[in-house]
């Protein structure tokens, strides 16, 4: 069974200062070695083989459609005012083709064969969620700044991959929408399993798959962490930091 992939190109509300440090009001627009950023993992899940189509959405789609490849795999649709209510519109959508693989126009290290690694230990989850530990990205680039959440077992940063199999992830994306405004503040998105789960974590005395088991089993579904072997994963570009590490990579700097 092939995935459709989503690339979430939107904008939040406001203008975006990141973005127009680089010359223009869309982030997905940012030029990255010389092509505007929702280019390249595009072009990574086109080359996947567990990827049979793609679908962009952006509050401006026609202004996406206009630099990103003519590859008939490839639509577009209009995106709602934030990640959880345009994923819920998918949800919500009777033409969705499911499994759904989540990702965003800034993932611009992503490759083929990091989808594919993804796809294939998401397994029979209905939520997986793609990380990459710490050791893992520190020791290729210990001079990056992530956001890390620490459980007992070791410290993960997410990779923007998230596997949705069914229309029963909804009530995921429902808790989602809740915490989506804190989603950087670690303490508030574990806060919502309740005092003692955010004690435990906070000590480390849990690890980061019971966690998810634990907020699954509240949810109705299984939920999996994906461990991710590339430390390129766990780079977005998010920050001037960011753009200038991702063009050092791709120019063999880094």
């Amino acid at each position: 069974m092939k995935f459709t992939a989503v690339v979430l190109a939107g904008s939040r509300p406001g203008r975006d200062h990141f973005a127009e440090q680089f010359g223009t009001d869309l982030k997905a627009l940012i030029a990255i070695a010389g092509e505007p950023m929702v280019r390249r993992p595009v072009r990574a899940l086109l080359a996947s083989a567990s990827v049979g189509k793609v679908v962009i959405v952006s509050q401006v789609p026609e202004r996406i459609s206009a630099v990103v490849s003519s590859d008939p795999r490839v639509s577009f649709r209009e995106s709602r005012g934030t990640i959880a209510e345009t994923v819920l519109e998918l949800c919500d959508d009777p033409k969705t083709a499911w499994p759904l693989l989540v990702t965003t126009a800034d993932h611009a290290l992503l490759d083929a064969a990091t989808v594919d690694e993804f796809a294939r230990h998401a397994g029979e989850a209905d939520v997986a969620v793609g990380v990459v530990e710490r050791d893992v990205l520190m020791q290729r680039f210990p001079s990056a700044e992530r956001t890390w959440l620490k459980f007992r077992g070791g410290a993960y940063t997410g990779a923007n991959l998230f596997a949705l199999r069914s229309p029963a992830v909804r009530p995921a994306i429902e808790l989602w929408r809740a915490v989506e405004q804190d989603r950087k503040q670690a303490w508030r998105v574990m806060s919502v399993l309740g005092p003692v789960t955010l004690i435990l974590v906070g000590l480390r005395l849990v690890s980061l798959s019971e966690v998810l088991a634990q907020l699954g089993g509240r949810l109705g579904i299984k939920v999996r962490a994906v461990e991710l072997s590339n430390p390129f994963a766990g780079v977005d570009v998010d920050k001037p930091a960011d753009h200038t590490l991702v063009e050092a990579i791709l120019a063999g700097k880094a």
